[in-house]
């Protein structure tokens, strides 16, 4: 969920912000929230009280805020089957991919910006005895590495407002799922004048994302509000900033920092308009 906001000068409270955007810098600040997050309980207990929910399970642990209820509502959307094949963008360490793959049986292509998290995602996935039908790369929302319409759907959770170009990642999108497959996403919809000059958000901060779908090629079948996102994410953000001093303890200065510098700053700009769940079909022309 945390990108590439880097603390500038670090106390109680967070008074300084340099936001970087070199790509190479843009997948250290992942690398470093992603190598130290499984060793962090002060974390992982708070995500699961706050934002994932205690029915959870526990071996797909995220930094998401899908619950099992959205992993349910995305996996029925999706419309997998044993043999198909789906994608998720911005995966991270896999673990709601992961889930939806063992309950379906579909095999699994995983890309994430972070050689970390791709690492970590091949770890599970042999942990979990799905290594033979889920398998991770180092990609980007605009650029895959993944085959022409070589995937009967695809899913990204919580990440697609982070995209630097949501055009050129929603025409990703088109290239590599077949026609009549299934696009399906949970992201954020910004607020534009507030998320104006942040470029961890791209220089196009979108508050609907059903005409850039439109015009690369999916007809929306839903696009709905999902509820209480805000005070869910208000209440964790909070939460996390109020445990700084452990996380450090537990993660490191880097990935601490790359966490809290966010978080503040969502807070105090209140960036995000909305939280959505989308569906929408390649079409066929």
């Amino acid at each position: 969920m945390w990108p590439l906001i880097y603390l500038a000068r670090r106390e109680a409270r967070v008074s300084a912000i340099r936001i970087v955007t070199d790509p190479s810098i843009v997948a250290q600040g992942y690398d470093a929230v992603y190598e130290a997050m499984p060793r962090s309980p002060t974390l992982l207990r708070l995500w699961k009280q706050l934002v994932a929910g205690d029915d959870y399970p526990d071996a797909f642990y995220h930094i998401s805020f899908v619950t099992l209820q959205d992993l349910r509502h995305l996996a029925r959307a999706l419309g997998l089957s044993p043999g198909s094949r789906f994608s998720d963008v911005a995966c991270g360490m896999g673990g709601p991919a992961l889930w939806i793959a063992r309950e379906t049986g579909a095999n699994l292509s995983g890309v994430d910006l972070s050689p970390v998290a791709v690492a970590q995602a091949e770890k599970r996935a042999q942990s979990l005895e799905l290594a033979n039908t889920a398998q991770f790369s180092v990609g980007s929302f605009a650029d895959t590495g993944l085959e022409t319409a070589s995937m009967d759907a695809a899913m990204t959770v919580d990440a697609l407002q982070y995209a630097p170009d949501k055009t050129a990642a929603l025409r990703e999108f088109a290239r590599i799922i077949r026609p009549g497959g299934t696009l399906a996403f949970f992201a954020f919809e910004l607020h534009p004048e507030r998320a104006r000059g942040l470029p961890v958000m791209g220089n196009d901060p979108i508050d609907d994302y059903r005409p850039l779908l439109h015009d690369s090629g999916f007809d929306v079948l839903q696009y709905d509000q999902t509820p209480a996102w805000h005070d869910r994410l208000f209440t964790a953000y909070r939460a996390v900033i109020d445990a700084q001093e452990a996380l450090r303890e537990e993660m490191g200065e880097a990935a601490t920092a790359a966490m809290l510098s966010e978080m503040t700053l969502t807070l105090e700009r209140d960036i995000y308009s909305g939280r959505v769940f989308a569906e929408a079909r390649r079409n066929r022309h």
